[in-house]
């Protein structure tokens, strides 16, 4: 397999950083920040349109508007985004996670432009990037591995045959997928194909391919994963490990490190697998390589995300290292500041605190955030991308801040964390802050002899009866709108009447009005304010109680929409239209 040559740089290459353009938006944007002012180097930010107030974009020492509202018209735009950052004179870029970290062309294009890119080579993103050739990579250096499919399946047909021989679980996943985007697995034989078409859908919309690939999926496992850093120089650590198995949607909401419960063999098997990829791929920057522990112990090299992860600052906290300085120095030429795998230091959790409720099956809930207070006290650490009178967008992900506990052990950090989450207020939109309460409760998590969590965990064995969020109350009728332009990379705050606005709004851009049907009535509506991304039944024809009949998506996710009762159904809202929660999509008259 052909990977990057990265010959060491000569001494007199150094090339120290001045102006680092941040390509990205939300809390990993303002710890990028963060890093910037620590290592005496200057930070752009970018923006949306919805983001022109953002704590991102007030934070930065300059900011400046990408245009439009979607990830597409605005963070996915490379043009748009090169075009900022020459106009603002970046002498480099970083991505940051989602959106382009992982587009080896837009590394490239970072490249060609003359910038530095803050992450791996794009040769390497290219072939670990590709699932399929990823595997390959870990099989040459004799990396445990599940049964898969050696190259992408062109269809469902394909999928369905794989799992006669194999078995289910299969795991469906898209090529050049991450975060738990594109990934469908399959449990029953009914569902295979309904999965594999999701996986291409979602594939599609995040990444802009959707080749998939299969593979055994492994009963009842852990995720973990090993956290490694390389540099020009030919160097790759393995900084450290992390259990990332509370997961939904394949979306992770609590990881720690180092990984627990784990023989002294496991974490010897992990940490060489990872050193050997990294270093067989010439690994430079921060990324992370991903393994499946079943419940028979069986070790299975998952994938490799060619990025900063999200969950790394427990990482940092138990090794002591900052992950975000260190890419800075690697960029700039310089060697690791360390060789060799830091010994750990006590304990860490980090609380995905996102946007939904888990009540509702974590369903997304964009929208103002009227109080956000955040702990304090020893061991507590909190990366946020909003603050009080801020808002959380429905055209981007559900994260608004990560609450990360540390403590000398496992059991210190449970107590700090039960304190620190009692403690953390959020008013305005609903969050997961009640179910990582309940789960620091619970025995299978911090139970001191046994770890009883796994990837399904929540759909399987978590029985906890969550309250429902509030629900959201409508704005108020604003006298004046405020808003912030940015005049060459400068904020300014300015005040026009609303009366105004309104008058010169267009009226295709107002939000569709609630509905409220009467219970029982047939009506089928919005369980979240998201998009209608596709009908799966047609208008006028008969449906059954349960049937999925629609998909709806918001924050980066997937919502099924099924029939409460039999009969016919008559579509109300179109494919593509932008709906509020409540609205009316359908209407099912029973025969």
């Amino acid at each position: 397999m052909n990977v990057p040559d990265t010959q060491p740089p000569l001494k007199n290459s150094l090339r120290p950083l001045k102006r680092v353009l941040i390509a990205n938006r939300g809390e990993i944007a303002v710890r990028l920040i963060n890093a910037c002012r620590d290592y005496n180097v200057a930070s752009i930010a970018v923006y949306a349109e919805g983001d022109l107030d953002a704590l991102h974009v007030q934070l930065a020492d300059e900011a400046f508007a990408l245009g439009g509202e979607r990830a597409s018209e605005s963070y996915l735009s490379i043009e748009r985004l090169l075009d900022v950052a020459r106009r603002a004179g970046a002498d480099a870029i970083h991505p940051g996670y989602g959106f382009l970290s992982e587009r080896a062309d837009f590394a490239r294009a970072v490249q060609e432009a003359g910038m530095v890119w803050i992450g791996p080579n794009p040769e390497t993103i290219d072939v670990l990037g590709d699932k399929v050739k990823a595997r390959r990579l870990a099989l040459e250096v004799g990396a445990p591995l599940a049964r898969g499919t050696e190259s992408p399946v062109d269809s469902a047909e394909e999928v369905v045959a794989f799992a006669d021989e194999v078995g289910l679980p299969i795991a469906i996943k898209a090529a050049f997928g991450g975060g738990g985007r594109g990934l469908k697995v399959a449990w029953r034989m009914d569902e295979v194909t309904e999965c594999y078409h999701s996986a291409v859908r979602e594939a599609e919309a995040a990444f802009g391919r959707g080749e998939c690939f299969v593979e055994q999926y492994l009963d009842r496992p852990r995720h973990i994963e090993a956290q490694i850093i390389g540099d020009h120089h030919g160097n790759v650590v393995v900084v450290g490990t992390r259990d990332c198995s509370l997961q939904r949607r394949n979306q992770k909401l609590v990881e720690e490190a180092p990984a627990p419960f784990l023989s002294d063999e496991q974490r010897r098997r992990i940490h060489q697998a990872a050193h050997d990829i990294g270093t067989r791929a010439n690994y430079v920057s921060a990324g992370t390589v991903e393994f499946l522990l079943g419940s028979d112990d069986t070790l299975s090299f998952l994938e490799v995300n060619t990025r900063l992860q999200v969950e790394h600052p427990v990482t940092e906290e138990t090794a002591g290292v900052d992950l975000v300085i260190e890419q800075l120095r690697v960029a700039e030429g310089h060697p690791l500041s360390f060789t060799e795998s830091p010994t750990p230091r006590g304990h860490s959790f980090e609380f995905r605190i996102n946007a939904e409720d888990p009540a509702k099956g974590f369903l997304p809930t964009p929208g103002p955030v009227e109080t956000f207070r955040a702990p304090t006290g020893a061991g507590v650490r909190l990366d946020t991308g909003v603050e009080g009178g801020g808002h959380v967008s429905g055209h981007f992900d559900s994260l608004m801040a990560k609450l990360i506990v540390t403590g000398a052990s496992r059991e210190q950090a449970i107590a700090r964390a039960r304190r620190a989450l009692a403690h953390f207020e959020i008013e305005g939109v609903a969050s997961t802050l009640p179910f990582h309460r309940a789960v620091m409760a619970h025995p299978d998590f911090t139970g001191k002899q046994m770890f009883n969590v796994h990837t399904r965990w929540i759909e399987t064995d978590f029985q906890d009866n969550l309250e429902w969020a509030p629900r959201q109350k409508p704005a108020a009728e604003p006298g004046m709108l405020h808003a912030m332009i940015d005049i060459d990379g400068k904020r300014h705050r300015i005040g026009l009447p609303a009366a105004l606005l309104a008058h010169l709004a267009p009226s295709a851009a107002a939000p569709a009005p609630e509905q409220t049907p009467d219970e029982g009535d047939g009506s089928v509506t919005s369980p979240i304010s998201g998009t209608l991304l596709a009908w799966q039944v047609e208008d006028g024809a008969r449906v059954s109680e349960g049937e999925v009949i629609a998909i709806m998506e918001a924050m980066k996710m997937e919502t099924q929409i099924t029939a409460e009762t039999g009969g016919r159904l008559v579509h109300r809202a179109e494919t593509g239209a932008t709906l509020e929660a409540g609205h009316v999509i359908a209407e099912i008259t029973p025969e």
